[in-house]
């Protein structure tokens, strides 16, 4: 009976040097046909800081490696526990580990856009703020939340609303595609690599899958952001597979309402 455990322990191990494999050979193509020649002028549009790591690292830093010009406008200063200013500095330090320099990153610290995760905030508002970044540094690629949030946070909610405002009523220049991250079901979200299998079957416009050495480079960008690291941030960076894998699709190819799903 004692041999069973050991040949489970030994047959998940297989299985994650077998993803680990699959997912070196994927990361060169996973940018969705993006290459160095490509122009990319990139906008992460995000709620507070964090969330650049937490959600959207594997897209920052594949782009990056794709030779994409990567750019982060933060929505909030994340102050809900009046943290704002340390936060701010937290964020500048997380993207410039993210291949993102601080003369990249803004942060709207605006009293109408609180950090609170029952407030949905104002889309003309939000829009404004998001055309405005768009047009003064000639962004041809927007990413943010899609209609979930990943996290059903209505924060993130927002900016899906305010990007599919822009959208629907032609108010992005032309050329500017938006993708929107993918949220995910409790189970998926927290099986970190072993997920990777169903995220390259399921349909998506673009996969972004990194590697060890580039996890780990996520990892220490998030403990930049020393003011939030409580217990459960650390087990979520250990076991979230947003850390390791970001699937994303256009903002045309997504429906209008999407069930939020819980953290």
């Amino acid at each position: 009976m004692a041999a069973v455990p050991w040949c489970l322990g030994l047959a998940v191990l297989l299985l994650l040097a077998v993803l680990r494999s699959a997912a070196r050979r994927l990361r060169s193509r996973s940018a969705s046909g993006l290459s160095r020649d490509d122009d990319v002028r990139a906008l992460l549009v995000t709620a507070h800081p964090d969330d650049e790591v937490m959600f959207f690292a594997p897209t920052l830093l594949r782009l990056g490696k794709a030779g994409g010009r990567l750019a982060v406008l933060c929505c909030s200063a994340g102050n809900y526990y009046s943290q704002g200013e340390i936060r701010k500095k937290e964020l500048e330090q997380s993207c410039c580990l993210l291949g993102v320099p601080a003369s990249s990153v803004t942060v709207v610290d605006h009293r109408d856009l609180p950090d609170n995760p029952s407030v949905q905030w104002d889309t003309q508002l939000l829009a404004s703020f998001v055309m405005k970044h768009i047009e003064a540094n000639n962004i041809n690629l927007v990413v943010t939340f899609d209609a979930g949030g990943v996290s059903g946070h209505a924060n993130h909610i927002s900016l899906y609303t305010a990007l599919r405002y822009l959208h629907s009523e032609r108010k992005l220049p032309e050329g500017c595609r938006v993708l929107v991250l993918e949220s995910v079901n409790l189970l998926r979200k927290y099986i970190s690599i072993l997920d990777v299998p169903l995220s390259c079957l399921l349909p998506r416009d673009a996969l972004f899958i990194l590697t060890e050495e580039e996890t780990e480079q996520a990892r220490r960008a998030m403990r930049c952001h020393r003011s939030q690291l409580l217990w459960f941030r650390r087990i979520y960076m250990l076991f979230s597979r947003y850390v390791v894998i970001n699937s994303l699709h256009l903002l045309e190819k997504t429906t209008l309402t999407t069930s939020r799903v819980k953290e």
